[in-house]
């Protein structure tokens, strides 16, 4: 007993010990927060990549794809066994995009993705990333009339206004063929317009505030006009500043994209498609790439029809796996199934490998750094140990006169770095939780001191700090300090517990 009331005593009066626990908080509380933000960023990133990708991709190596995907899905069916849950074809290839913003033509390089709006929804969250809600309870690639959000309600982070989408559709897509009737006027008749009109029907002038008449538009009827609809990610046709998008397409406006065909050597074909939507899935690498067109259309324009049978070579499969199917199993037994030369089968994991590597790099190379802090900590109470030892040489000496063994000396010590251990451990695990619960709290407010956003969503994937507390990530921090504070205290346990009591008693 009187040992560890000795540890409590030394504790409450060596007020030099403070140093050791304000490490060891600090140490603590910052590896709390550390692994709470780098694991809750971790795994939104990966649900928000899962969501985007299908469990596996069966694809060929080739542009020019296979035929007949009904055979194949067949026989993935039959090699993997009940594991599929849901499979779609899909065609992939790049492109170039193509719109005209004013009188200047905008060019980008695209992804652009042939799916089936019957199957797609089944395999990924693909409906889930689009702006209009009905879209995502039935994909359609037909122009709907209105109905867009303008106010773009983010299930993690605060509200952005979008007031340029209560134009989209068909609305806008008729406000622009008379704003073109009306330049083109213009262009045919320019003495016989006025200043007022000409100044109307410029085409430098902003296009939303020349909709913003009443005037009798050119007939354009929606049920008999003939178009081909699109799906654009949504940094294509907008950019971001001071928070709020900006449109430079909207549903109802047309595009054109350009891509090579299949055979050798393929040719470039381009045709105009209807923007009908918008995808969004926070990814940017995503959001500015991909093109969603139909499947059947897109095989059509690259001539991936057989003409014999009238059906369509697609170059992927994206299978969904019925819940706790083993990816890497199922992978392995289609690898073993297919000819390699001619099929790539991953899971979304090995497609998005290095990304995820890098995380997890990332998050060790931070762990190390900052047990490092901790590990300060530990020889801050090895040096304040040695010190407690030679000015408390004396009162050793008279303990193990009265009959304290060398195990019962070294036991105080010992005691003493497990308390300095435990109380910082336990105010850095406090002061952790709740910064790690107020954090976007404290980042706002940090913010507002700096004038600087300390965590802004037009630079990461998200609109507030993802924080996720792992108890047992948690548990091996708390553990690793009290061990090192007692590892601290052993060497000067020793050299305490080897002092004999006549030298002792002599030293002055």
């Amino acid at each position: 007993m009187y040992r560890w009331l000795l540890c409590w005593r030394y504790l409450k009066t060596r007020y030099i010990a403070l140093a050791s626990i304000i490490s060891v908080t600090l140490g603590v509380a910052t590896m709390i927060v550390v692994n709470s933000v780098m694991l809750g960023f971790t795994h939104e990133m990966q649900n928000r990549l899962h969501g985007i990708l299908s469990d596996l991709i069966f694809q060929s190596r080739s542009l020019e794809g296979f035929p007949d995907p009904d055979w194949h899905m067949e026989q993935i069916r039959r090699v993997a066994g009940d594991a599929i849950e849901a499979m779609t074809p899909t065609v992939v290839v790049p492109g170039m995009l193509n719109y005209q913003v004013g009188d200047a033509w905008m060019t980008r390089p695209v992804q652009i993705i042939g799916v089936d709006e019957r199957t797609q929804a089944q395999v990924s969250d693909f409906s889930k990333y689009l702006q209009h809600p009905e879209n995502r309870k039935n994909l359609s690639f037909n122009l709907r009339e209105g109905g867009y959000d303008v106010i773009d309600h983010q299930a993690d982070g605060p509200s952005l206004p979008r007031d340029e989408m209560a134009l989209a559709g068909w609305e806008h897509r008729r406000r622009a063929a008379r704003l073109r009737k009306m330049i083109e006027q213009v262009q045919q008749e320019p003495e016989q317009q006025s200043p007022s009109q000409g100044a109307e029907a410029s085409p430098f002038t902003n296009p939303f505030e020349r909709a913003q008449t009443n005037e009798p538009v050119a007939a354009f009827d929606p049920e008999t006009s003939q178009y081909t609809g699109a799906i654009l990610g949504i940094g294509l046709a907008s950019f971001r500043r001071n928070g709020q998008d900006h449109f430079l397409l909207l549903p109802g406006d047309d595009v054109k994209l350009t891509l090579p065909t299949v055979g050798t050597p393929p040719r470039i074909v381009s045709d105009t498609f209807t923007v009908v939507d918008f995808y969004e899935s926070k990814m940017s690498e995503y959001d500015a790439n991909f093109v969603f067109v139909p499947i059947r259309v897109l095989q059509q324009l690259r001539g991936m029809i057989d003409p014999s049978t009238g059906k369509g070579y697609v170059n992927a499969i994206s299978i969904k796996l019925k819940p706790g199917a083993d990816m890497n199993e199922v992978r392995d037994r289609l690898r073993n199934a297919f000819a390699p030369q001619y099929y790539a089968i991953d899971t979304w994991r090995d497609s998005q490998g290095p990304l995820l590597a890098a995380v997890n790099m990332e998050t060790a190379i931070l762990n190390v750094l900052l047990f490092l802090i901790i590990c300060v900590a530990g020889f801050g109470i090895l040096a304040i140990f040695f010190m407690i030892v030679v000015e408390k040489t004396r009162d050793i000496g008279i303990l193990k006169a009265l009959g304290a063994s060398a195990a019962g000396v070294m036991s105080i010590f010992l005691g003493y770095g497990l308390l300095l251990g435990v109380v910082g451990a336990g105010a850095g695990l406090t002061l952790g939780l709740l910064f790690v619960r107020h954090i976007n709290e404290i980042a706002d407010l940090l913010g507002r001191i700096t004038g600087h956003r300390v965590f802004d969503p037009d630079i990461y994937y998200f609109y507030k700090i993802p924080t996720i507390v792992d108890p047992w990530t948690v548990g091996w921090i708390m553990a690793g300090a009290m061990l090192i504070a007692v590892l601290a205290s052993v060497l000067p346990a020793l050299r305490a517990a080897r002092l004999h009591p006549v030298e002792a008693l002599r030293y002055e």
